[in-house]
């Protein structure tokens, strides 16, 4: 387990212990145990060329909490591709940081670090796969429902990299996933092909429709993302007006269990992919879910980057 380039890459036995440690490390923080042993005098290097709230502070607060040094480069501060090759930032990089965390639009700059550095690399988002989000709505999920195998997740919306990586992770734990979006907006189609691979091993099942009700009914959870993410902002007008069918609301939910669950990964847009009364609602448990991002992601880096 070297590097987390996308769920693809790590078994479900990886997948679970890390959601274990995950738990374990949470537990205690709450109980005031500290951490600090774990990465006590390393240095994590933090590469954002798309911003972000969650991602930066959960990993920032991460890090420290562990013990190490996190060191923030936005897109001004290094030339990824572009005044330098990838390459040799990766080389360069590898000589004075223990880890790399980064966050871009290509997956291929993910994975090229990856090739040519020699420390572990940490996708924090792609415009392919979230695997760190995964990672804590697997963990969000576990805790509400005290399991994970054989529950069903619905997913409403664009499909996008969220979209594309809880095909995986479900597909990975057992999970049965439903995901409904508007014809043109279907998740990627080698994602596709990956999810149902790992599914035949763990007995996942995969829907794939355009049908927001037939993917909520008898769900355990639901979950939707914003219809115009990073960059996209020209298409908005055209998105909502195919999208809007597809809102979380009260009459959507009506459709999956009683005790069923809302996950989103944030920033939400209410009103628009989610109505106020759904996310601010009983069954959200978003905010939970971004606490977990700070959990998982600890896990993450003691996984890869501990002694």
């Amino acid at each position: 387990m070297k590097h987390l380039l996308s769920l693809n890459d790590w078994s479900t036995a990886e997948i679970l212990d890390t959601l274990k440690l995950a738990e374990k490390l949470k537990t205690e923080t709450k109980s005031g145990i500290e951490h600090t042993h774990h990465l006590k005098g390393k240095t994590l290097g933090l590469i954002f060329t798309k911003s972000s709230t969650r991602t930066r502070v959960s990993f920032e607060v991460g890090m420290t909490q562990l013990g190490g040094y996190p060191i923030f480069l936005n897109a001004n501060d290094i030339q990824l591709g572009r005044g330098e090759t990838v390459h040799d930032t990766a080389k360069t990089l590898s000589r004075y940081l223990d880890g790399i965390m980064i966050r871009t639009f290509k997956q291929s700059d993910v994975e090229d670090l990856a090739k040519y550095g020699d420390i572990p690399i940490i996708n924090g988002l792609t415009d392919l796969v979230h695997p760190c989000q995964i990672l804590a709505d697997l963990l969000t999920i576990y805790e509400h429902k005290g399991e994970l195998k054989g529950l069903k997740l619905a997913y409403v919306g664009d499909g996008n990299n969220v979209a594309n990586s809880l095909l995986i992770g479900c597909a990975k734990v057992g999970i049965h996933i439903s995901v409904a979006t508007p014809k043109g907006f279907e998740c990627d189609a080698s994602i596709l092909n990956i999810a149902k691979e790992a599914a035949k091993l763990t007995g996942s099942n995969i829907l794939l429709t355009n049908d927001p009700a037939e993917a909520v009914t008898n769900a355990d959870v639901i979950y939707t993302d914003t219809w115009i993410s990073m960059g996209q902002e020209s298409e908005k007008q055209t998105k909502v007006k195919v999208f809007t069918p597809y809102q979380v609301n009260s009459k959507l939910f009506s459709y999956a269990k009683e005790d069923a669950i809302f996950l989103h990964c944030l920033p939400a847009y209410r009103g628009y992919e989610v109505t106020q009364e759904i996310i601010d609602g009983p069954k959200s448990v978003v905010f939970d879910e971004a606490e977990n991002r700070l959990h998982a992601q600890k896990a993450v880096m003691v996984k890869l980057m501990g002694n």
